[in-house]
């Protein structure tokens, strides 16, 4: 499963860097961005809850819970500290970014991201052809949008749009690694794939699903629960695959 996991890695990765092409080449595609965030937090959060949080426990019953707080918590506290002022998927204002800082900072906590997406795709083939797949589904819906992100920030900081740009190839490369990491390892998988859950849980319920619920009327909640949905039914389709 090396291949199969690095090439979906890297199409992964590549959604991150498509992401970031879309604000600094493209006009108008942006808007529907949001429908992948809603269709993302929905299939993220059911993969997270009903796949990663189950194996990590049965991979490492006593430390797996302790490994996921530490994830979620890692996230929390890079949100809070070097991104206090961040909120992903916000639409990003000019005067909120008063310093050049802000915009590498920001980068250095969704590399963080970006790093435990691979981690969590490499953990997923390592363990089962269909937890790799929905693992992958799970992490790929919400690339693009966090491509744009970065992208925004940074030239929201002042940063010229090159460096918008490759500033989401960065989180690409974070990615790969991250897939690179446990597959090339993959005695780390009981501390890799729980910590991923963590990390999960706290992208899908604190990033995403906030900022399902800013939009007004039933419209995203319907793709969020849509997302959901298409997790359960590629659960039952893939193991007859």
């Amino acid at each position: 499963m090396l291949k199969l996991s690095i090439l979906l890695g890297l199409l992964a990765a590549l959604a991150d860097i498509a992401g970031g092409l879309v604000l600094v080449r493209a006009r108008g595609i942006e808007k529907y961005l949001r429908y992948f965030v809603a269709l993302g937090a929905g299939f993220l959060m059911a993969t997270a809850m009903l796949e990663m949080a189950p194996e990590s426990l049965r991979l490492s019953p006593r430390l797996g819970p302790i490994l996921m707080m530490a994830g979620y918590c890692a996230v929390h506290l890079l949100e809070h500290t070097i991104n206090a002022h961040f909120h992903y998927g916000e639409e990003t204002h000019h005067h909120e970014f008063v310093t050049h800082r802000t915009g590498y900072a920001v980068l250095a906590g969704l590399s963080v991201h970006a790093l435990f997406d691979g981690v969590a795709i490499g953990s997923g083939f390592v363990v089962s052809n269909t937890l790799g797949w929905l693992i992958f589904l799970a992490i790929f819906l919400h690339k693009a949008p966090e491509g744009f992100t970065i992208a925004s920030v940074m030239l929201a900081s002042g940063r010229s749009r090159r460096v918008a740009f490759y500033s989401a190839v960065a989180l690409a490369v974070a990615t790969l690694a991250g897939v690179l990491v446990i597959e090339l390892a993959p005695h780390w998988l009981p501390y890799g794939l729980p910590i991923s859950a963590g990390v999960a849980f706290y992208v899908g319920a604190s990033d995403l699903v906030p900022e399902v619920n800013r939009e007004p009327g039933i419209r995203m909640a319907l793709v969020f629960f849509l997302g959901v949905a298409g997790f359960l039914l590629l659960r039952l389709m893939l193991p007859a695959l």
